[in-house]
């Protein structure tokens, strides 16, 4: 007994100090890069070996499908391994009493990072979750039409579909090239839809599969002048690049914290305007005297207080890496891979240069070969993970580096795409 407590003891001292060692180096990491602009950064290896000390991340694979899910820093892991024990001592007392309050805490960090009212803030499971409770909470008669693209989040597709079949609304599907000429091109689109019986767009702030960015705020002022509820799909840009809620002036927006926070498996959040709460319904149902609370959005039963509680040392690493440096890294990264791999014959990049309109998401078109098949290629020969794309419009891979994948990994995917496509 005395020897395995000795070795826990030794093992928990050993974590510590390598823990505290991540730290540290991070911080002098940030340091030493303080009067450097993140553009300068963006290529120096030196400091994102430092970065990269805080992840566990398995190194005998290459992970290029964080757009997913990406793994949580140490710092992460820690914090909702403790808030889970802690759980367990009681649960009654210790998680719903003593650490469900500490939500509110993280509402008010996630509102501060996004740039609105705590108040008009509530922490989803992911930004499905987010974004169904507006989908289904708005009302909506037999007849209304719905205006979203053909490139959006299938969930949301699929949500407005349940819609049709059980409300009898018409859901109204646009197309737009990747990449389109502007976004301009993009808001036009959307315009010329809109008919008198237009109630809802639905519109992502960056698409999933190829990283196009839309122009979120001339979209959403143009709806609410017309009288148009709009909602935006946040769920790859938050924590990908800097902007804030004025930036984008929506009323909804939801969005998932565990692909570019970083932040706990499991975890989102929906912004509602103030002044919408009170007429939209939320997915499970809610006491009356919470109808203008933005947290009757969170009535989902018992959860666990250790997901979102851990948020905050998502933050404070993202923090401490700072945005700007974050975004300037992920373009640097993406452009690594598209400049070499753009030569390709058959290949072609989906994915628009302009900063505007892009940033770490990026998609590989595939011309003259089956997505599946070289995803297959690319992971059963050389432990190389992207995602598979394939619709009538286009297919290819969606690639998604983070701020811990190296140049090496980059340089060793562009190797085996350049060795499999020569294949056929």
């Amino acid at each position: 007994m005395q020897r395995r407590k000795l070795l826990r003891l030794a093992a928990g001292t050993a974590l510590a100090a390598l823990h505290q060692q991540s730290i540290e180096r991070a911080r002098a990491a940030n340091q030493s890069a303080a009067n450097r602009t993140p553009e300068s950064l963006a290529s120096n290896e030196d400091y994102w070996a430092e970065i990269r000390t805080a992840f566990t991340v398995e190194r005998n694979i290459i992970n290029l499908n964080n757009g997913h899910v990406s793994p949580s820093p140490r710092v992460v892991q820690e914090a909702m391994r403790r808030y889970l024990e802690i759980s367990n001592m009681g649960p009654v007392h210790t998680m719903i009493r003593t650490l469900e309050p500490q939500v509110e805490s993280v509402r008010r960090r996630l509102a501060a990072a996004f740039g609105c009212d705590p108040e008009e803030l509530a922490i989803t499971r992911n930004a499905s979750e987010a974004l169904e409770i507006v989908q289904l909470g708005l009302e909506l008669k037999p007849g209304d039409e719905v205006i979203t693209t053909t490139q959006d989040y299938p969930r949301m597709i699929t949500t407005w579909r349940q819609r049709e079949r059980r409300d009898g609304i018409v859901l109204k599907q646009i197309t737009f090239p990747v990449p389109p000429p502007s976004l301009d091109d993009l808001y036009q689109r959307f315009e010329r839809a809109i008919t008198p019986r237009t109630r809802v767009i639905l519109f992502c702030h960056m698409t999933n599969r190829t990283g196009q960015i839309f122009p979120v705020k001339k979209l959403c002022q143009m709806a609410r002048a017309r009288s148009i509820e709009a909602i935006v799909d946040g769920a790859h840009t938050f924590s990908h690049f800097p902007f804030k809620h004025a930036d984008l002036d929506c009323d909804y927006f939801g969005t998932s914290l565990h692909k570019w926070l970083l932040a706990p498996h499991g975890t989102g959040f929906l912004y509602v305007r103030r002044s919408k709460i009170a007429k939209l319904w939320p997915l499970m149902a809610a006491p009356e005297q919470l109808n203008e609370n933005i947290r009757k959005f969170e009535e989902i039963g018992t959860h666990p207080a250790a997901n979102h509680n851990a948020i905050s040392e998502a933050l404070t690493f993202q923090e401490s890496v700072g945005l700007e440096r974050k975004a300037a890294r992920l373009r640097y990264l993406r452009r690594r891979w598209e400049d070499r791999l753009a030569r390709l014959p058959g290949v072609k990049i989906l994915t628009s240069p302009d900063p505007a309109q892009s940033c770490g998401l990026g998609f590989l078109g595939l011309e003259k070969t089956d997505p599946s098949d070289l995803f297959n290629r690319l992971w059963e020969k050389h432990g190389i993970l992207t995602a598979v794309v394939s619709s009538s419009e286009y297919a290819g891979l969606r690639i998604t580096p983070n701020i811990y994948t190296t140049l090496e990994e980059i340089d060793i995917f562009c190797g085996a795409v350049e060795k499999e496509l020569r294949k056929g």
